[in-house]
C-alpha cells in the first residue's frame, strides 16, 4: 500500500481514510480467537508487509519492543501493539507489520491481519468514553460503529512517544511577555497531554488560553463568540486572535475547521497554525487548500508560540 493514496482525498471534507486491523485475543482452549478491530489514518502508512525476521533489542524500553528490522536499508523498530495494549496473543501466524511515519519518526507495529481501508466522515468517529480510555491507557483517541463492529481508533503517537522519550513533545524555553497586550488563543487538540502542553507553554509565553478537545467544539465556540462580537459591535480579537488546531480529531478534523473559519467573512483574518504530527512534504498542500496560516510539525512546540505572535502581528497589526 502507498501513503499516496490519501492524497486522493480532497482537504477540507471532514473524511478520513482508516487502515482497519485486527489483533487476535488468545481465549479458551478450543474456542476461536477474540479479534480485536483498531484503526489507523492510513496517512500514517507508509505500507503494510509480512511480518520479517528480526533481531531482538536486549535493552528494549518495554515488552512490547520485539527487537529491529532491516527495511530498504532502514533500521525500523517493531513494536507488538497488542503486548502494548495488554492483549494475550492468539499467535503469530498470518501476522502483518504496518510500517508508520508520523513526527518523522519510522515505527512498524505487529497486528494479526489487516482488513481494509474505510472511507469515514469524522463526524462519525465518536470520542472515547472514560472507560475505553481507561482501558487502553488513553491509547485510543476514537470509537466508530462499522459492519456490526467496533472499531477503536489508536492514538500511536501516544505510544511511540512513550516508547521512546526523545520523540515526546516537551515544553521549551519561551520570551515571557510582561507588556504590551495578551493575546488570546484558541487551542484545539484531541489529547489531553497534548493541550496541557500547548496551553503551558503560550500561557509561559504571555498569551490567555482556551482549550477545546475537538474541531466541532471549537467551531461552536467560535460562532458563539462570532455572534457575541457582532451583536456587541466589538472587534473578533476581543475574543481570539489566533486558533492553534491538530489534523486528526473526532467529529471534525482540523483540515474541515480551518476551511469554515477561512471562509467565514467574520473569522476570516483570524491566523490558524496546524499543529499536527501528519504535517509532511506530501501531505502539506491539504493545510495550503483550506486556507492555514502556518503548519507546525509535532513535536516542534517551541515554534508554535513565537510563529503565532509573528501571524497576530501580521494580521490585526498588533505587536
Amino acid at each position: 500500500m502507498n501513503k499516496q493514496m490519501d492524497i486522493l482525498l480532497e482537504a477540507g471534507t471532514n473524511e478520513v481514510e482508516i487502515v482497519v486491523f485486527i489483533i487476535e485475543e488468545a481465549v479458551e482452549t478450543g474456542e476461536p480467537p477474540y479479534a480485536w478491530q483498531f484503526g489507523v489514518n492510513v496517512a500514517k502508512v507508509l505500507e503494510i508487509i509480512r511480518l520479517p525476521s528480526y533481531t531482538e533489542m536486549p535493552e528494549a524500553s518495554h515488552p512490547s519492543v520485539l527487537g529491529a528490522f532491516n527495511l530498504r536499508n532502514r533500521v525500523i523498530p517493531l513494536v507488538d501493539l497488542g503486548l502494548w495494549l495488554g492483549i494475550q496473543l492468539g499467535g503469530n501466524e498470518g501476522a502483518k507489520v504496518l510500517v508508520t511515519e508520523f513526527n518523522k519518526v519510522i515505527t512498524a507495529f505487529k497486528v494479526s491481519a489487516v482488513d481494509r481501508i474505510h472511507r469515514l466522515s469524522w463526524e462519525s468517529i465518536e470520542p472515547p468514553s472514560k472507560q475505553v480510555s481507561s482501558f487502553s491507557d488513553d491509547s485510543i483517541t476514537g470509537v466508530v460503529r462499522m459492519d456490526k463492529q467496533v472499531v477503536f481508533i489508536l492514538d500511536l503517537e501516544k505510544i511511540v512517544s512513550e516508547l521512546n522519550p526523545r520523540t515526546a513533545m516537551s515544553i521549551e524555553s519561551a520570551d515571557i511577555c510582561t507588556t504590551g497586550e495578551r493575546f488570546k488563543a484558541l487551542v484545539v487538540d484531541d489529547s489531553n497531554t497534548v493541550r496541557h502542553l500547548i496551553r503551558t507553554q503560550l500561557e509561559r509565553a504571555g498569551y490567555d488560553v482556551t482549550t477545546v478537545i475537538n474541531g466541532r467544539k471549537a467551531w461552536d465556540w467560535l460562532q458563539t463568540h462570532k455572534e457575541k462580537a457582532v451583536s456587541e459591535g466589538r472587534p473578533v480579537t476581543d475574543f481570539v486572535h489566533v486558533v492553534i488546531s491538530d489534523i486528526e480529531m473526532p467529529m471534525m478534523d482540523g483540515h474541515n475547521l480551518t476551511k469554515r473559519i477561512k471562509e467565514d467573512p467574520v473569522l476570516k483574518n483570524v491566523p490558524v497554525i496546524l499543529f499536527s504530527s501528519l504535517i509532511s512534504e506530501s501531505l502539506y498542500h491539504k493545510g495550503v487548500a483550506v486556507g492555514a496560516d502556518l503548519q507546525v510539525a509535532k513535536p516542534d512546540l517551541g515554534k508554535v508560540a513565537s510563529s503565532a505572535r509573528e501571524m497576530i502581528g501580521k494580521a490585526f497589526g498588533l505587536r
